[in-house]
């Protein structure tokens, strides 16, 4: 593995999962991998699982990491080429990221969309950049589009629920619904984009993706996937729903707070069978999901959180392992 920015730089999904199942069964074996390495994070905006689970999965490994809040913890960044920087910007991004990765073997980055520009958002700018930047292999912590360590940790936490044997896979597909649910902010797309073309392409799960007309998602992320209209049709049978919300790709940006009856409640998650109930977090309670559901047995959304530390070292791990000492 040379960089991890989609679940296209992973070669064989089902052997990546094997390895993550081994690596959190026996998550102190492998420190010789990190001996002398240096993992460093840049973060451009907020969070808590991305950054404290690849912080323990560095540790894991027995590599040392940093951690930088770009601008807040550094110099202002300028972004654009060609800029006159008599303003309030004190450095520019060509000089910053060069300097970060003479300081690390690997770059963990965190980007975000604005949710303005949608060819803007999706050509994936600040995130290109930097990985032009950058001399050490990249590895995303989320961009304006995906956020693939998420989704791995998903598959991770899914195959931990079902006794995933790479051996003997399901006699019968697991059915996995993907399902719009309310928020009172507009949010983007990656982690919906993320999951999607992740479990697309996992042959033991039937994917099922339900939205608001209007709502669908770039289809280059969702070849695959069934896609559905009717929220009560499509969790019926359903083994685990995955909640969460995000704004129209189509009107890009654009919020939908009028559809109160996505919400996930238990009378809903009992048109499954016995499924659980999945989220990135964090979570609205009683907007996206009741309390219903998140304060009882169906609920693995903290084992997802869990396996975010191992979808980060097996990533580290992958890429670190060619890395001479």
């Amino acid at each position: 593995m040379k960089q991890f920015t989609s679940v296209n730089d992973v070669q064989n999904i089902d052997e990546l999962l094997k390895t993550a199942l081994e690596i959190k069964a026996n998550p102190y074996d492998q420190q010789e991998i990190g001996k002398n390495k240096t993992i460093g994070l840049i973060f451009f905006n907020p969070s808590l699982r991305t950054r404290l689970s690849s912080i323990k999965a560095a540790y894991n490994l027995g590599a040392n990491t940093w951690v930088l809040n770009a601008g807040s913890d550094s110099w202002t960044l300028e972004m654009g080429d060609g800029t006159v920087m008599d303003g309030d910007t004190q450095e520019h991004i060509n000089e910053a990221i060069r300097v970060m990765s003479a300081y690390c073997d690997v770059l963990g980055v965190r980007t975000f969309p604005k949710l303005v520009d949608r060819d803007e958002d999706y050509q994936e700018i600040m995130f290109n950049k930097v990985k032009s930047l950058s001399s050490v292999p990249v590895v995303s912590l989320e961009s304006a589009t995906l956020h693939p360590l998420q989704s791995f940790a998903d598959l991770i936490t899914i195959a931990e629920k079902i006794n995933y044997n790479p051996a003997a896979k399901p006699e019968k597909k697991i059915k996995v619904v993907m399902t719009w649910a309310p928020h009172p902010r507009r949010l983007p797309q990656a982690v919906p984009n993320s999951f999607a073309e992740w479990f697309s392409k996992v042959d033991w799960v039937d994917f099922t993706i339900v939205q608001p007309k209007g709502f669908e998602l770039d289809s280059k992320f969702t070849e695959g996937a069934t896609i559905a209209y009717d929220q009560d049709e499509a969790l019926k049978d359903a083994d685990f729903v995955y909640a969460k919300n995000w704004s129209s790709y189509e009107n890009y940006g654009q919020a939908n707070d009028g559809d109160k009856d996505w919400q996930v409640t238990m009378e809903k998650m009992n048109l499954t069978n016995n499924g659980k109930f999945m989220h990135c977090l964090p979570v609205r309670r009683n907007v996206v999901v009741s309390d219903e559901v998140l304060d009882s047995d169906v609920s693995i959304v903290i084992d997802e959180a869990t396996n975010r530390i191992f979808s980060a070292q097996t990533v580290f791990h992958e890429i670190l392992k060619n890395k001479t000492v």
